[in-house]
């Protein structure tokens, strides 16, 4: 029977402690990778085998690699399944599934009465949850905002008056060189007293996770443009 390991990857390219030992076995037991970028994936699995098993090397070429994106991906990943192949997805967003277009073939694999075997590795919604000091109890992921200003405004209210509302921690992202602007956008909209956290680089040798009110982070210059981040938001 066919078998789909859900992959993790890494935050950072110096972020590779954060991946389990584990991981490296369940890659040798996967046939074909579907994956968001070929490119990125065989790269990482040549450092993941470099770093965490010194002596010992990965024949990348040995493996099928389907882009998840492809139009026939969903056909062809019914075809591996029936074929019983054992199958990886690879995400580039650290956890396959979580925010990311690999839910689509896991939705797949459970119709087809498929194993499915979640690896555990790092995800910036957690780990920034986890250190935020926000309710980790109730919380809701709302991946990216608008771009347009006058939405991203309205957005902002309604996540505010959601979080008031329901003692809830807000979590969302930005294209890295939207950073800037969005938490311009936050510092502008929302309260003095409500709570916001920037989380960056996180597992990279640059990590930092910071939480303050609104009326603190106006006091001072952040400056993340191009550096990978999630923000959370909780109003008090």
């Amino acid at each position: 029977m066919s078998t789909v390991y859900l992959i993790p990857a890494e935050l950072q390219e110096e972020g590779l402690a954060a991946i389990p030992p584990y991981v490296t076995e369940a890659i040798r037991q996967c046939r074909v990778f579907f994956v968001e970028n070929e490119r990125t994936t065989r790269r990482y699995f040549k450092q993941l085998w470099k770093t965490c098993l010194p002596g010992q090397h990965i024949v990348i070429d040995e493996y099928e690699w389907i882009n998840m994106a492809a139009g026939n991906a969903t056909e062809l990943f019914r075809k591996k399944i029936r074929e019983d192949q054992v199958i990886g997805i690879v995400s580039e967003a650290g956890c396959p599934g979580v925010a990311d277009p690999g839910q689509a073939l896991i939705a797949i694999a459970q119709e087809m009465n498929i194993p499915v075997k979640p690896l555990v590795g790092p995800s910036s919604i957690l780990l920034a949850l986890m250190a935020s000091g926000m309710n980790g109890q109730q919380f809701k992921f709302n991946g990216y905002l608008p771009i347009d200003n006058h939405q991203r405004i309205k957005t902002l209210k309604e996540l505010e008056a959601e979080s008031a509302k329901k003692d809830c921690t807000q979590i969302f992202i930005e294209t890295p060189y939207r950073n800037n602007q969005l938490i311009e956008a936050v510092l502008k909209t929302c309260h003095p007293n409500s709570l916001f956290c920037i989380a960056t680089d996180l597992t990279g040798p640059a990590e930092w996770v910071k939480t303050k009110t609104i009326a603190r982070w106006q006091k001072e210059k952040t400056d993340l443009h191009k550096r990978p981040a999630i923000f959370l938001l909780h109003a008090r």
